[in-house]
C-alpha cells in the first residue's frame, strides 16, 4: 500500500458499502464509474476547486470512460483510487484511475477518462482556462 500511495499522492479513500454488491456479490461494474467520479471530483477540489469555471457557465464533461476489472471486491474493504493525468491538449485531458483494494493489497480495477473542456452558455466545446492547464501539467504522467 505504502508503494501506492507514494505513486498516487492524489488518491480517494472510499469504503465500499454492502448495497454496492450484485447478484454475484462482488462490486457492480457500474459502481467503479462512481468511484472514478469521485475520485476525479476530489482531485479538482484539492488543486482546482470547480466553482470558479462553474461561476462562468464552464466545466470539465467526460466524452469518454473506461475500466478494466482485474480482480473482483466485496464487502468489506476500503478501496485507495489513485488518479494522475496525461494527453493535455488545449481542450481536452485524460485522467486516469487504479483502484487499490485494502483488503486485497492489491490493484484490482485501472480505468480512465477523457475530459473535454465545455461552455453550457455556448453549448461548445471551450479551451482549457490558462490557471487549469498549468496545474494538469503540473501533475501530468507525460
Amino acid at each position: 500500500m505504502e508503494q501506492f500511495v507514494s505513486q498516487f499522492p492524489f488518491h480517494t479513500r472510499i469504503p465500499v458499502a454492502w448495497g454496492e454488491m450484485d447478484a454475484l456479490q462482488h462490486v457492480n461494474n457500474v459502481v467503479y464509474f462512481r468511484y472514478f467520479e469521485t475520485a476525479r471530483i476530489d482531485f479538482f477540489n484539492q488543486l482546482f476547486p470547480m466553482d470558479k469555471l462553474y461561476k462562468f457557465g464552464m466545466g470539465p464533461v467526460i466524452s469518454d470512460n473506461h475500466a478494466r476489472y482485474k480482480r473482483p471486491v466485496t464487502f468489506p474493504d476500503t478501496l485507495l483510487v489513485g488518479v494522475s493525468i496525461s494527453d493535455i491538449h488545449k481542450d481536452r485531458f485524460t485522467m486516469h484511475y487504479q483502484v487499490f483494494s485494502e483488503q486485497q493489497q492489491a490493484i484490482t480495477t485501472t480505468g480512465s477518462s477523457v475530459a473535454v473542456m465545455f461552455d453550457f452558455n455556448k453549448q461548445a466545446k471551450a479551451d482549457l482556462p490558462a490557471e487549469l492547464l498549468a496545474v494538469l501539467r503540473e501533475h501530468s504522467i507525460d
